[in-house]
């Protein structure tokens, strides 16, 4: 059973989604130190985290920095502010997706669902890969399969431990910008249409801003940048984008 923490200061909307969580299966635990969030969150070892962003003491923000040093548990902001520089930030922080308020429960849970599928269930990123890759990925050694990491051009991208290495360097990488350049690696020297790159983060494409995809790309862009590889990422205009080391 998957086990959701929600931190959310209104007692009224933490019961509503706990209740609605719980028709599922789901456990549902609820956050009560709102100073101490990340000792919680490891006390409670959750399977995903539904996260507020006005909180007291500190904002969501906050949290969710702090927590992406320690996991990469799924993290979904709910939050009652539309703006998009608000959701542009809640996934700069490190955030995976983004609900406002007042949440369609329905959706919520679709939401929940789909990160819970593509962090530990049939969409989680695999070691292995499939027989219809081009001919650079077919010379893919075995061994690089069974240890989960996939290697171009000196470029090492470790699927089990969301690193990323590049000439004696190392840098770690978040599960989105995992499985974006994951793709990437999967179809090196290709165009790699948006829809695809959409798909590989989210099942529900008809709920997510096309712009949520260019932050990511962004924030994957500035890492690939602190390993000295600024251009590696080119966009391809009305297509998509293509690795190209």
């Amino acid at each position: 059973m998957s086990l959701i923490f929600i931190v959310e200061d209104d007692l009224k909307i933490a019961q509503l989604l706990k209740a609605k969580l719980e028709q599922y299966s789901y456990e549902v635990k609820l956050a009560e130190d709102f100073r101490h969030i990340s000792e919680e969150i490891v006390r409670a070892d959750p399977h995903l985290i539904l996260l507020d962003i006005n909180l007291p003491y500190y904002d969501g923000y906050y949290w969710c920095r702090q927590v992406r040093k320690i996991s990469n548990v799924p993290i979904i902001f709910i939050s009652a502010r539309e703006g998009e520089m608000d959701q542009v930030m809640a996934i700069e922080n490190g955030g995976d997706d983004y609900i406002t308020k007042p949440v369609r429960l329905e959706l919520l849970v679709a939401k929940v669902r789909a990160q819970l599928r593509r962090a530990y269930g049939e969409y989680a990123a695999p070691s292995t890969y499939a027989s219809d890759r081009s001919t650079d990925l077919d010379s893919l050694s075995q061994e690089q399969q069974q240890n989960g990491r996939i290697e171009v051009e000196g470029l090492v991208l470790w699927l089990n431990r969301n690193e990323l290495h590049y000439k004696q360097q190392q840098i770690d990488i978040t599960r989105n910008e995992l499985l974006l350049l994951e793709c990437l690696l999967n179809r090196y020297g290709e165009v790699v249409a948006r829809d695809t790159l959409l798909e590989t983060l989210w099942d529900d494409v008809q709920f997510v801003d096309d712009n949520t995809l260019t932050v990511n790309m962004t924030r994957l862009r500035k890492k690939m940048s602190e390993l000295g590889l600024p251009d590696a990422i080119e966009t391809i205009r009305g297509q998509g984008y293509k690795l190209k080391l």
